[in-house]
């Protein structure tokens, strides 16, 4: 991957962590972790019918890239890319997906578990719920 390359982004495409790790996979890499957050049917009781997802794109990305710097200071050897989904999406789609890869696999956890909470805290991704009884915005989780 090339310094230009973008490490964060924002779509309302289909998004896949296996395909983020094959862009960053390498043979210096012993370790290779995914993660990918996947609209469930339930929600605090309640069932969801589908999520709604609205972003500022450049401003999202751009508080994703310092996640991503961060990360890259905190473990230097790992390599991670990250992507949110934004727009309607149904059971089962995946909102957000993440890939680690480092030379050992303590390094790779550590990194894509760090990037999966700290976005969940600073990003500016609203998420909408739509439930049988109606629509409700979830606050920062």
């Amino acid at each position: 991957m090339t310094e230009t390359a973008r490490r964060a982004r924002i779509t309302r495409e289909p998004i896949s962590a296996a395909a983020l790790a094959r862009q960053i996979v390498a043979p210096a890499h012993g370790g290779v972790v995914t993660f990918e957050g996947v609209v469930r049917n339930t929600s605090r009781g309640k069932r969801v019918r589908y999520l709604e997802y609205e972003a500022y794109p450049e401003m999202a990305e751009r508080v994703l890239e310092e996640i991503l710097t961060e990360t890259r200071q905190q473990w230097p050897e790992v390599e991670v890319l990250v992507a949110h989904r934004t727009g309607r999406l149904e059971i089962g789609e995946v909102s957000v997906a993440i890939a680690a890869a480092a030379p050992h696999r303590a390094e790779a956890f550590a990194a894509c578990r760090y990037v999966i909470d700290t976005l969940k805290q600073r990003v500016p991704i609203w998420k909408k719920e739509v439930t049988e009884d109606g629509a409700v915005w979830i606050e920062g989780e």
